[in-house]
C-alpha cells in the first residue's frame, strides 16, 4: 500500500494540512475494499482527486472510471444517462442506448454533485447500490452491474434531508465511509506553496519568467479568506502571470486582483439567537406603527370635533394646519384644489354698479362687498345646501353631471351629499 506521501507526488497534491493529510490516509484504506465513499467539502477544494486515488489503488484499477457532474446533467435525461435506455422509450430514442452503470461494469463511477439528483433518480440509485440492479428507460428487463460508487457534495446533506430534497437512507448508503476535504482558508501553511506551485506552471506554459510575492503580499494572500478555495486560487495565479510585466508582486497588486470581499461563498447558518433577536426587532417595529396609526386616528377625530363645531372652514385649516399636514401629508395642490372648488360652489355675485342711484368709487365696491359678505356669513352653508340641491334635482340625482354644473369634483359633492345629509 502506498504511503500519503507518494500519493501527493503521484497525484500532485501539494499540502502538508493535518486535515488534509488524514483525508488522504482515509482514500489509501478505503480503497482496496468495495464500499461506497461519500466526499464532501467546500466547492473547489479538490474533491475530485480523492475518486481518482481510490480507482488506482483499488482492485478495479484496470476497469473503466466514469467521473459524472450530475449537477451538468438536465433532470429529463439523467435517467437515461446513468442507466440507458430502450429504442423509442421516448421522444428522441432513436437507438437503443447503454448507460454509465452498464458501461463501467467492474469498474467505478465517480458521481460529483450527487446533492442536486432528481428524487426519482435517488430511487434507482438506491437500487443499484443495495443489490447491483437498474432497469434502462423504457424496459422491463432487470440488468446486473458490479460498480463502486464514489459520490461528492458541497451540500449539507442533513440540512437537505431535513428539506426532503435527498432521500436519508440514499445518503446513508452512500457515506459508508465519509471523506471530508478541509477549505483552503484552514490550510494557511499550504496557501503560498499552492501559489507557488501555480506560479511555476503558468511561468512555463506561458513561456514567461515565474512570479514572485513580496511578503506583504504573502501576508494578504494569507489573511484573504479564498470562497473559491483551490479553483479560485489558481485563477489567480494564472491572471496575474498573464497580465502582469513586473514579475514582483505587491500587496497592492495582489489585492487589485481579489474581490471586494473575502467572506465564504457559502449559505451562512443563523442561530436560534439570532432568529429570535430578527423576530423580536420585527415585533418592535409592528407596534411602533400601531402605536403611529392609534396617534393618527386621534388627531383625525379631533380635527373632524373642530369641522363639526366650527363651520368657518378657512379657519379650521388655518389653525390646524400642522395636523392636517401630518394626517394627510405635504401634497398640499390636491388639498387646495378641493377648497377652491368649495369656494366657487360658495361664491356670491357682484353687488350691483348702482345701488339707489348712487355709484361707488372702486374702493367703496370692496368695502360694500365686505359687508355683503359679513352679513351673509351665517347663511352660506344654507345657500351651498340649496344650490347643491337645485343642480341635483336639475340633473335628475346625476352627481357627476351636478359636479360639472357646480364646477367641482365628483368627490368633492359626494363629501358634501354625506356631509349636509342630502
Amino acid at each position: 500500500m502506498e504511503g500519503v506521501q507518494a500519493i501527493k507526488q503521484r497525484f500532485e497534491i501539494i499540502g502538508n494540512d493535518p486535515k488534509l493529510n488524514r483525508a488522504l490516509e482515509k482514500a489509501v484504506q478505503v480503497a482496496p475494499t468495495d464500499i461506497s465513499v461519500l466526499v464532501t467539502g467546500e466547492s473547489g477544494v479538490g474533491k475530485e482527486s480523492i475518486p481518482k486515488i481510490i480507482h488506482s489503488l483499488s482492485h478495479r484499477k484496470h476497469a473503466k472510471y466514469i467521473a459524472v457532474n450530475c449537477g451538468a446533467i438536465p433532470e429529463g435525461t439523467i435517467d437515461s444517462e446513468l442507466f440507458g435506455h430502450e429504442k423509442g422509450s421516448f421522444t428522441g430514442a432513436t437507438s437503443t442506448r447503454s448507460g454509465y452503470f452498464e458501461v463501467a461494469d467492474g469498474g467505478t463511477i465517480f458521481l460529483d454533485e450527487v446533492g442536486e439528483l432528481p428524487l426519482t433518480t435517488q430511487v434507482r440509485l438506491l437500487r443499484v447500490l443495495e443489490n447491483g440492479e437498474f432497469l434502462k428507460v423504457g424496459s422491463s428487463q432487470v440488468q446486473k452491474t458490479d460498480v463502486r460508487i464514489v459520490a461528492a457534495t458541497n451540500m449539507n446533506m442533513i440540512e437537505a434531508i431535513k428539506k426532503e430534497k435527498f432521500r436519508e437512507d440514499l445518503y446513508y448508503r452512500l457515506s459508508t465511509v465519509e471523506i471530508n476535504i478541509p477549505p483552503l482558508r484552514e490550510r494557511k501553511e499550504d496557501i503560498h506553496l499552492l501559489f507557488r506551485k501555480f506560479a511555476s506552471d503558468f511561468g512555463q506554459k506561458y513561456k514567461m519568467p515565474t512570479i514572485r510575492l513580496q511578503d506583504n503580499a504573502v501576508q494578504l494572500l494569507l489573511k484573504y479568506r479564498w470562497p473559491g478555495n483551490i479553483r479560485q486560487l489558481r485563477n489567480i495565479a494564472e491572471q496575474i502571470s498573464v497580465l502582469e510585466e513586473e514579475r514582483n508582486i505587491s500587496a497592492t497588486t495582489l489585492n487589485s486582483y481579489l474581490p471586494a470581499t473575502g467572506g465564504t461563498n457559502l449559505p451562512a447558518v443563523i442561530g436560534q439567537s439570532k432568529r429570535d433577536s430578527d423576530f423580536s426587532n420585527e415585533r418592535e417595529i409592528l407596534y411602533k406603527v400601531l402605536f403611529d396609526m392609534k396617534s393618527d386616528l386621534t388627531d383625525l377625530k379631533k380635527l373632524t370635533l373642530e369641522l363639526l363645531k366650527n363651520k368657518d372652514t378657512r379657519k379650521v385649516q388655518e389653525e390646524n394646519e400642522g395636523l392636517i399636514q401630518k394626517i394627510y401629508g405635504t401634497n398640499e395642490e390636491e388639498y387646495e384644489e378641493e377648497e377652491n372648488e368649495t369656494m366657487e360652489v360658495l361664491q356670491l355675485p357682484e353687488p350691483p354698479i348702482e345701488q339707489n342711484g348712487y355709484e361707488p368709487t372702486q374702493g367703496d365696491k370692496y368695502h360694500f362687498a365686505e359687508e355683503i359678505e359679513e352679513e351673509e356669513t351665517l347663511s352660506l352653508q344654507e345657500k351651498e345646501v340649496e344650490l347643491i340641491k337645485k343642480s341635483l334635482e336639475r340633473n335628475r340625482g346625476k352627481r357627476k353631471a351636478a359636479a360639472a354644473e357646480l364646477g367641482i369634483s365628483e368627490r368633492t359633492l359626494y363629501r358634501k351629499i354625506k356631509q349636509y345629509d342630502l
